[in-house]
């Protein structure tokens, strides 16, 4: 058990030579702990240490705090220790002990705004390592030095404060705080006002740090902000210093009314027009710019009765901006005196001084000038019935000169008339129909037809104005209504059966000429309202039915349409009405077939009789069409004579290709189509003219032959012209790209026995035509020249007889020629034996141009 302490609180610190102050050299004093004192009562087992009590910012280090002994061993039998925050725990090494004497020592300076005490345990063992003593517990207190400045919270505080505010109101408060001993002076803080920059309008607690207002007389527009410089000292005032800034600023009242710059303000407006600026009102006002305080709201008191002038502010300048709001009229009134006043839009204060200029007098002089004449009344309506014909009046649109000291003339045009229906007098504005408008015109909308009109004076510049003109085109009842056809139907022949014939009826005029239509049975056939009934459904339906049973069959009706016009219009119109007989249900019976198809319109005999006629026309155009198909094969084998054995068609028909755009000139295709009916009509064809793919120039005329008229002609014509012993072949279109490097300018050659000549007969009819006849046994190179020759030197005969030089189109051709002429270029003619195995349709084509008979 630890031993008691030797003396009390009080005789220990003395003993020990403990001082708060600043220690100097010396010998630290000696503790024990442990020991325990005799006493006369009971015994207490241990003293509680009392604080040990060290000053912050101690440097003569290490510095003698304590010296701890256990009485149970002697001098050096004892090892020392100490353990707690400073020691072994943070902050570490501040505090240390000497082991065999018991010293404990400073280490380190002291900062109590860190770490104001310190709590440590003592111990004490022998040599052995075996505890002496229990453990007992040091405090070390850290004892405050003025060693902190205060410091303000803010470098600058902010206030505001209303001018003219009485003395004792709050403008804002200053705080500061300082990190030492708050318990000692050294914390004790006190506020003061080291400058004002003027008078002394604010003041401060020195305790708290509140600004208030001490005296009357603050005025913003004298001083707006005011600047103090504020301190705060610890020590109660004595000790450490800091410094700081308060911005007041002074809040503006409206205690300055506005004024007008003059007493006078002199303006000028032209007349006719608004929306225009005419002057500005200058003011002045004292108070804060922008603020409610400052802008000006401008009234007219007087000399405006019509309300024809407004003032508005200019939210920039503050000034009153005068302008017309209505158009202003010379000849009316020339000048205007008016009474303006201004005033804030905040109220003036109670106590502030009243203003000496706050109303104005403006005169304002109405400037002339030529204004637009003005039509009476616009838009003018009208009516007018349609269907009305031309020079119908309408009505007269006229206008006014407003400048009546002016004398000026006017005139009227249309401006707007899509169906160009109307005519107007220049001089009067008078307007008239000058045709009839079309009741379906697509610009009647809703009845209604809308034209403009102009007028112009004759002022310098002249003016000019639209009226409006709208004429309502009045429904004429000039439609009967017409009976609507009846749905798929019949009645039944009882009248108790089925729910009876709804009929309709429909007029082409509008309301009020058309709905609701009245229907009735012919009164010309008084037999009718016996045996039918009429009634109404609504408007425009009714329901026909039967009064009695009638026999079954077509029944003709006649009905008596009127509609509600005036005057009405009526129409006595026919109705069939099939009867058959019905079953339970309603409906007529199967066998009543034939009678609800009468009911429609159409009977049984008008359907025979139309299929006959069908049939009749029919007959009678077929033998036509047979004929003519007869007689257009005769004409086809006159032009193509062959062998009886011939299995091929002669004459081919290709699709149209047309001659392209070189034979636009070079080629009559009138003399193609109709040569005989241009020799029928003795029609002098002229000079032909040269072909421009001809090989000479010109050459000598020679005698005209005789155009071919007949089909039969035509193929003598190629036979006489053509070489004798040739097979001929002409091509009906342009032969484009057929031929593409000849090696001579005409366009036949000879080869493998037989002689090919290609006629010119790239008509523009487009049709292809190939003939085709047996060799001749004559010598073909003799024969193909003279027709050549003949052909090259004859200007009259038509361009299909002439030799035909083809145009050169270019070379390179990727699908190659699909001509035979160019077969001669080679060494040798290709081969078309192969055609006789394709059957006895190409053995003629096999004879043309495979090898000649006979030879191997």
């Amino acid at each position: 058990m630890g031993a008691a302490l030797l003396l009390a609180l009080g005789l220990l610190a003395q003993s020990l030579g403990l001082s708060v102050g600043s220690p100097g050299p010396r010998r630290p004093s000696t503790l024990y702990p442990w020991r325990r004192v005799p006493t006369l009562g009971r015994v207490r087992r241990a003293w509680v240490i009392p604080p040990i009590s060290v000053s912050e910012n101690h440097k003569r280090l290490p510095y003698p705090l304590v010296q701890i002994k256990s009485d149970k061993q002697p001098l050096g039998s004892v090892i020392y220790s100490i353990q707690g925050p400073g020691v072994d725990e943070e902050p570490r090494g501040i505090f240390s002990i000497d082991r065999l004497t018991g010293k404990v020592f400073l280490n380190t300076v002291l900062d109590r705004e860190r770490t104001d005490r310190f709590r440590l345990r003592a111990f004490a063992l022998d040599l052995g390592g075996s505890t002496l003593e229990d453990p007992t517990e040091l405090e070390i207190v850290v004892v405050d030095q003025n060693d902190n400045r205060p410091a303000f919270l803010q470098e600058a505080f902010v206030g505001r404060v209303l001018e003219g505010a009485v003395p004792g109101t709050f403008v804002t408060r200053a705080e500061a705080t300082d990190a030492d001993d708050p318990e000692t002076d050294n914390a004790a803080l006190r506020y003061s006002i080291l400058q004002q920059g003027g008078p002394e309008l604010f003041s401060i607690d020195e305790l708290t740090g509140e600004i208030r207002t001490v005296q009357v007389g603050l005025d913003r527009e004298v001083v707006a902000v005011y600047n103090l410089t504020l301190q705060v000292a610890d020590m109660s005032g004595d000790g450490l210093t800091a410094t700081a800034s308060a911005i007041i600023s002074v809040d503006d009242i409206n205690d300055n009314a506005p004024e007008f710059a003059r007493d006078e303000f002199f303006m000028e407006a032209p007349e006719a027009v608004s929306g225009v600026d005419v002057g500005r009102l200058e003011v002045e006002d004292r108070d804060l710019p922008g603020s409610p305080n400052w802008v000006a709201r401008f009234s007219i008191l007087g000399g405006d009765p019509d309300g024809q002038f407004t003032i508005r502010t200019d939210p920039k300048t503050n000034e009153g901006v005068l302008s017309v709001v209505k158009p202003l009229d010379y000849e009316s009134r020339e000048l205007y005196q008016l009474t303006v006043s201004v005033q804030n839009e905040a109220p003036l204060q109670a106590a502030a001084p009243r203003a000496k200029r706050g109303q104005a007098r403006v005169t304002v002089h109405v400037r002339d000038v030529n204004e637009a004449p003005v039509f009476q009344e616009n838009p003018l309506r009208t009516s007018l019935a349609e269907g009305a014909p031309p020079g119908t009046p309408v009505a007269t649109f006229s206008a006014q000169d407003p400048d009546t000291q002016q004398l000026q003339r006017l005139s009227y045009s249309k401006d707007y008339d899509p169906e160009d229906w109307l005519h107007v007098d220049r001089a009067t504005g008078r307007v008239q129909t000058q045709r009839v408008l079309s009741p379906v015109s697509p610009f009647l909308k809703d009845g209604w037809y809308r034209a403009i009109i102009l007028v112009l004076d004759d002022a310098s510049p002249p003016r000019t104005a639209t009226g409006t003109l709208s004429v309502e085109i009045l429904e004429v009842n000039d439609h009967a209504p017409v009976l609507a056809p009846p749905p798929p139907g019949s009645l039944c022949s009882e009248p108790h059966q089925g729910a009876g014939l709804l009929l309709g009826a429909t007029d082409e005029d509008l309301p009020p000429h058309g709905a609701p239509f009245h229907f009735q049975l012919s009164p010309r056939l008084p037999e009718l309202g016996r045996n039918w009934s009429l009634s109404p459904v609504n408007v425009s339906h009714a329901r026909l039915r039967l009064r009695h049973q009638l026999p079954e069959g077509l029944h003709r009706l006649s009905l008596l349409l009127r509609d509600s016009g005036q005057p009405p219009q009526q129409r006595e119109q026919p109705l069939n009405v099939t009867v058959c007989r019905c079953g339970q249900d309603g409906a007529c019976l199967p066998g009543a077939a034939a009678l609800r198809a009468g009911g429609a319109g159409v009977s049984l005999g008008a359907l025979v009789i139309m299929l006959a006629s069908a049939l009749l026309l029919l007959l009678l155009v077929l033998p036509v069409a047979l004929r003519a198909r007869m007689r257009r094969r005769s004409r086809g084998k006159g032009l193509l004579l062959g062998p009886q054995d011939d299995l091929r068609d002669n004459i081919l028909n290709y699709d149209e290709q047309g001659g392209g755009e070189e034979d636009q000139d070079a080629y009559d295709i009138a003399q193609l189509r109709h040569p005989a009916e241009l020799s029928a009509l003795g029609v002098p064809l002229g000079r032909p003219p040269l072909r421009r793919d001809a090989p000479y120039g010109r050459v000598p005329p020679q005698a005209s032959k005789a155009m071919p008229t007949s089909p039969a002609d035509i193929a003598d014509f190629i036979h006489d012209v053509g070489a004798p012993g040739t097979d001929k072949y002409t091509h009906g279109h342009r032969c484009s790209r057929v031929q593409e490097k000849a090696p001579s300018t005409r366009t036949g050659h000879l080869g493998s026995g037989r002689h090919k000549v290609w006629l010119g007969a790239c008509v523009p009819t487009a049709e292809r035509t190939e003939v085709e006849t047996k060799p001749r046994k004559a010598d073909p190179l003799v024969r193909w020249m003279r027709g050549l020759e003949a052909a090259d030197s004859d200007p009259s005969v038509p361009p299909y007889d002439t030799a035909l030089i083809y145009d050169y189109e270019g070379d390179g051709s990727v699908a190659g020629t699909l001509s035979s002429i160019l077969s001669s270029l080679g060494d040798q003619d290709q081969d078309y034996d192969y055609l006789r195995d394709w059957g006895p349709r190409f053995a003629r084509l096999a004879d043309m141009y495979g090898h000649p008979w006979g030879s191997d």
